[in-house]
């Protein structure tokens, strides 16, 4: 088979051994890893296979589908429903008609075969019911720009005649039961098709076997594409209707002035930007605006991408008038979102979600989505350069219009049809996908919030990272090493994810250091909503002299004070562009109350961050709470404490140590010796700590500013009088 655009990928060594199910969850992932073929957790895959009834020791028919919400490049065999064929197919006998087809989606339990606990898809019908013993459902955007012209069923004809690939075209119904009995008339009445194109919706390819399923779904988009590409390629500049704006060089830049912007008005979400060629070419077009305003087609895209994306534009001068224009058109967004949930909602559908939109267009910049995760936002922007990719190949075949058309002339902008607003209104708020957003587990207490950790070495800063992600945050690991901040992300992303950590290196001894810092926070995560220091130097006093000298004196206070002083001016420029509220925790000290002997430098600048703390929160009320925690001396995989000092401190205090002993054992002894002068007699550890200090950044203590915290096992010295 001669490919022009795609690649067999297919390895019969890979598999040897496997049997039909592990087929079917191998031609799923090579299926699902080429983003051509289909977008991330959209089409689904199914074989039937003869199993073993588990109850009565006969051979059955099962339907292997891809569960509900799945994803086909990572799918494992677990996540495929098993329904009993012959049960499905029984269900054809219960059906009335349109009216109650939602309720068929729960008779598909009921089918459920060896008692399988994964979900079926609201697509099983469509699956089940074609005659064929293996199917595959894609939304390729070469596809997907034929099932969204309006010439569509033309478009069908002439790519027949040219490359001999047989497909038959069903206009937009919703996914469910009657779409299957369509789909399943349609191969009966057409004898000879390589597939079915859903009009507004995507593609449906066969086999039988997995591998020639596989084979002929390659084959037909790759068909498609070679029909598709050279039209669009020669549209050349004239596609969209040509450049009317120019790239801003200086795009990233501005991205980063707009993005807490747009944040502060999207909501509590993470921001994503893509000033790549594709969505530019698009945002800088004639029809951008028009086109954009007819929304997409395909259900995957506008299940994330809303309806419509909100376009602003702008005449390309001062970036400021974008920022002035931002609130009006938020505002004229939100109205006719609200108008529309109003014009289509009936008696039973669920409350209106945001109104707010999740894509914003900007020409000249690019594009910027939103999410409740940085996977989501960076998601459903890939989602809608998946659009773009359907708009320009049906704006790219508007050289056969038909004569006549059943669709309404107000929703075809240059051969391109979007959903009706009322079927894409029938997507957004569908019971069934309302029940699945029902289902997904709770948001953290953290999630959608920003924080920066400036501090990341193990010890206090690796347990506070720990604990941010877990409560669902996104953080950025910020310290003067390279070599920390590398380490850390490296461990975090393991156990939580590429995009829920990021680091940057910072020396807050630097104001231009500070901003690029949060620039780069920008740039990863959209803004920022916590700020937390934990960056200090220990400087004892000069041998000889017993004092601190001049220059421990300077480097002291431009460490320990005067650099929370520019992380806080810089988060506050940041949320305040946002229009949100902010946390800061700051780190202060026991030796900033205890005076002690040996480490005035470092005691004096944790007394003065203790007033400093109650001076910002004076400051950058209401919208910053500024709180600080003061521990008592924790040695535990801390870096102020090496084995020079330890040992010093083990000799000091006439504790028995061995030269031998490692370095973790020599701090637990002087640890514990620390322990022994508390009201609670236990080392103040750097989990414990670090518990505090998430609690003084989440909105736990939202009433909370101004305080000192301590987290000193008792330190009665400590009290403050």
């Amino acid at each position: 088979m001669n490919l022009r655009y795609l690649q067999d990928r297919w390895n019969e060594t890979d598999t040897q051994g496997m049997d039909e199910a592990d087929l079917l969850r191998y031609r799923s992932n090579l299926l699902g890893a080429d983003l051509r073929l289909t977008n991330f957790g959209g089409g689904n895959t199914s074989a039937k296979i003869v199993e073993q009834d588990p109850i009565t020791g006969e051979s059955v028919l099962v339907l292997w589908v891809k569960g509900s919400g799945g994803d086909l490049g990572t799918i494992q065999r677990d996540g495929f429903a098993t329904l009993y064929q012959d049960r499905l197919l029984a269900l054809k006998g219960k059906y009335q008609g349109v009216h109650e087809e939602d309720a068929m989606a729960d008779k598909y339990a009921l089918c459920t075969f060896a008692n399988n606990p994964r979900a079926a898809s609201i697509d099983t019908p469509l699956h089940g019911f074609l005659p064929y013993k293996h199917v595959d459902h894609l939304h390729p955007d070469w596809a997907i720009a034929l099932a969204a012209c309006g010439n569509g069923p033309e478009q069908l004809n002439r790519l027949e005649s040219e490359s001999g690939i047989k497909l038959a075209w069903l206009p937009w119904k919703r996914p469910g039961f009657e779409l299957g009995l369509w789909l399943e008339e349609a191969v009966i009445a057409n004898p000879g098709l390589d597939g079915v194109i859903l009009g507004s919706h995507g593609l449906f390819t066969w086999g039988g076997t997995s591998r020639e399923s596989y084979l002929n779904t390659l084959r037909v988009i790759d068909g498609i594409g070679s029909y598709l590409l050279p039209r669009i390629e020669a549209k050349g500049k004239h596609l969209f209707g040509g450049a009317v704006h120019e790239p801003k060089i200086d795009r990233e830049e501005l991205a980063n002035e707009l993005l807490p912007v747009l944040r502060g008005h999207v909501g509590s979400v993470i921001g994503h930007f893509d000033g790549g060629e594709t969505v530019l070419q698009f945002v800088n077009s004639a029809r951008a605006k028009a086109l954009a305003w007819q929304g997409t087609s395909c259900p995957d895209h506008f299940v994330r991408t809303k309806v419509r994306p909100l376009f602003i534009e702008w005449d390309g001068n001062d970036v400021q008038d974008v920022i002035q224009a931002i609130p009006s058109a938020f505002a004229d967004y939100q109205r006719d979102y609200e108008a529309y949930y109003e014009a289509n909602k009936r008696p039973d559908s669920p409350a209106m979600r945001s109104a707010s939109p999740t894509v914003v267009l900007i020409p000249g910049i690019g594009m910027f989505s939103f999410g409740k995760s940085k996977a989501e936002a960076r998601i459903t922007g890939e989602f809608y350069v998946n659009a773009i990719h359907v708009m320009e190949g049906a704006t790219a075949l508007d050289d056969a219009l038909p004569a006549q058309s059943s669709i309404d002339p107000n929703r075809i902008v240059d051969n391109y049809v979007a959903l009706p607003p009322s079927e894409a209104f029938n997507i957004e708020y569908w019971a069934l996908e309302e029940a699945k957003l029902k289902r997904m587990p709770p948001e953290k207490p953290l999630s959608r919030k920003v924080a920066v950790l400036v501090g990341a070495s193990p010890g206090i800063g690796h347990h506070v990272v720990e604990q941010l992600l877990t409560a669902g945050a996104h953080v950025a690991v910020a310290d003067i090493n390279p070599d920390v901040v590398t380490e850390t992300v490296t461990h975090f992303q393991k156990k939580f994810g590429h995009e829920s950590v990021t680091g940057i290196s910072v020396d807050i001894t630097e104001k231009s250091s500070v901003a690029k810092a949060f620039r780069d926070v920008i740039r990863n995560f959209g803004g920022v909503d916590i700020v937390i220091n934990l960056a200090a130097i220990f400087i004892t006093s000069d041998s000889d002299t017993g004092q601190n000298t001049e220059a421990q004196w300077r480097k002291t206070l431009d460490i320990n004070l005067v650099g929370n002083v520019t992380l806080a001016y810089e988060a506050q420029k940041i949320i305040s562009k946002q229009r949100s509220n902010g946390s800061i925790v700051l780190t202060s000290s026991a030796n900033g109350v205890v005076p002690k002997k040996g480490s005035l430098a470092y005691d004096v600048s944790k007394s003065a961050l203790n007033h400093l703390v109650r001076e910002l929160a004076l400051e950058l009320s209401p919208h910053i709470r500024v709180n600080a925690v003061a521990p008592a001396t924790v040695v535990e995989g801390s870096q102020q404490f090496p084995r020079e000092r330890v040992v010093s401190s083990l000799a000091k205090y006439q504790i028995d140590f061995a030269e031998s002993e490692s370095l973790e054992d020599l701090r637990s002894k002087l640890a514990h010796f620390y322990a022994t002068r508390t009201l609670l007699k236990v080392p103040v550890s750097p989990a414990k700590v670090a518990e505090s200090i998430v609690h003084l950044a989440s909105d736990s203590t939202s009433l909370t500013t101004g305080h000192i915290f301590p987290v000193d096992a008792g330190l009665a010295e400590a009290f403050l009088r």
